[in-house]
């Protein structure tokens, strides 16, 4: 049956080998169930709620890639999108989380629209290769931030807006935590270049576990007033009514304050980052399994952006971010996976980490900012990809701007209207308008209103 459905022998693979890969993808990318709720608890979302939404939503999202694409890619809750929602929607533009998740559904029905015709690929190509590139790097520096900031390393400074904590100041709580934290940090780096299955994951646990012993031997202390909770875990049975508080929620939203246009802004800057995370993922990893044909063309692209577009709008009514496909995929097609049972297998694992979600909901926030500042660094290493030399500059400066508006302006579509302004501003005034596709020139008017008018 398994070979009838996902054609095992014409992939020249077995059943063995694709389990093993889909259990290799999920321990890579299992992080995602400890970070999306500390993420998205930020914006005021139950994390218990949050993580049952992101098990179904990745179980939904994989088991159509691996039936409607046939292919071993993974997905889940977006690491950058996750914090779009949270830090630039919620808390930046004072919007509530049903908004937010509105915003979300509808871009799944535009992707959904877009995926059945050529109009999405046409987008992507539309945009310079310079701007898809810094849009990687700008949000790996901004989730990094956010890293630090969780971690409790970065603080509020009077003088110069931010500095780093002074660990001799009541170490036993935010002094530890802040270490932790460092330590954590170097833990996940050494197993991820060692090429450690699941480094991101163990790095996390591991960084846990070095929080419990810091409180049984008294380093660390317990000051729930002012956050520092106990770092024990509970082993309580897993409450799926906590579901309610998310589900549907999208359909009730409260628009007083919520102007339409910049609610259209907010749809498409998920729609933007969405977009080239998605395909970008898909084709790297594609590349990685030898999927490319001879023109450099994924055959089953229109299915497989077809299943992220289904998962992004099934995830915002469960609750949570945008759902989008996962470069740690690479990991599973690194151990043999070749076709939709690698996939269906790690959907099946997500779906069971449900009645676990006690123990990854009470995972702190020191233990998961490693984490965030090791993914900030594998997307930001797209910085290679960025040739700076003379003749590029009107792509390269822009790129440049797009990168550091994120992190220091704490807003990726901050970061993205940038970029898209600049390329398309230098280009003109250094007489290289014909190098600007016209979809440029719509995009930069609209982003220009946006300032003009909010």
């Amino acid at each position: 049956m398994l070979n009838r459905i996902f054609k095992l022998k014409a992939n020249n693979t077995n059943a063995k080998t694709e389990i093993t890969a889909g259990i290799t993808t999920f321990m890579t990318m299992a992080y995602i169930l400890a970070v999306n709720p500390s993420i998205l608890s930020d914006a005021g979302m139950d994390p218990t709620a949050v993580l049952l939404a992101t098990c179904l939503a990745s179980f939904i999202g994989t088991a159509c890639m691996a039936f409607m694409a046939n292919l071993p890619f993974a997905l889940s809750a977006g690491m950058g999108l996750n914090a779009f929602l949270a830090y630039t929607v919620v808390i930046g533009f004072g919007y509530s989380w049903q908004v937010a998740l509105l915003a979300v559904f509808i871009e799944g029905i535009i992707f959904i629209i877009l995926s059945l015709t050529k109009v999405r690929e046409a987008i992507f190509n539309a945009i310079p290769l310079s701007l898809k590139h810094a849009v990687s790097v700008g949000i790996g520096l901004f989730i990094a931030f956010i890293g630090l900031q969780n971690a409790g390393l970065t603080v509020d400074n009077s003088s110069t807006l931010v500095s780093i904590v002074s660990f001799r100041d009541q170490f036993s709580t935010s002094g530890i935590s802040a270490l932790l934290a460092v330590i954590g940090t170097f833990l996940t780096g050494i197993l991820y270049i060692r090429k450690v299955k699941g480094s991101i994951l163990i790095g996390i646990l591991g960084t846990w576990l070095l929080g419990i012993l810091c409180q049984l031997t008294g380093i660390y202390t317990v000051d729930a007033a002012n956050g520092y909770y106990s770092l024990l875990p509970s082993f309580a049975v897993t409450d799926f009514s906590k579901l309610g508080e998310t589900f549907g929620q999208c359909f009730r939203v409260d628009f007083t304050g919520v102007g339409i246009f910049n609610f259209i802004v907010i749809i498409f800057s998920f729609l933007f980052v969405d977009l080239f995370d998605t395909l970008g993922t898909l084709i790297g990893v594609a590349t990685k399994a030898d999927m490319l044909d001879k023109d450099g063309k994924l055959p089953k692209i229109r299915p497989a952006l077809l299943a992220d577009a289904i998962a992004t709008s099934a995830g915002a009514v469960l609750g949570t971010s945008t759902t989008t496909t996962f470069v740690e995929s690479s990991a599973g097609v690194a151990a043999g996976g070749k076709t939709g049972l690698t996939a269906l297998t790690t959907a099946i694992l997500f779906l069971l980490s449900m009645f676990f979600a006690p123990v990854f909901t009470a995972i702190p926030a020191f233990a998961t900012a490693p984490a965030l500042i090791v993914v900030g660094f594998l997307m930001f290493s797209n910085i290679a990809e960025l040739k700076l030399t003379e003749d590029n500059y009107t792509a390269t400066i822009p790129a440049y701007l797009c990168i550091i508006a994120m992190p220091l302006f704490y807003s990726i579509s901050e970061g993205i209207s940038i970029g898209v302004i600049s390329y398309v501003l230098f280009n003109l005034a250094c007489g290289k308008a014909k190098k600007v596709n016209p979809i440029m020139y719509i995009l930069t008017v609209l982003f220009i209103l946006k300032y003009i008018f909010l």
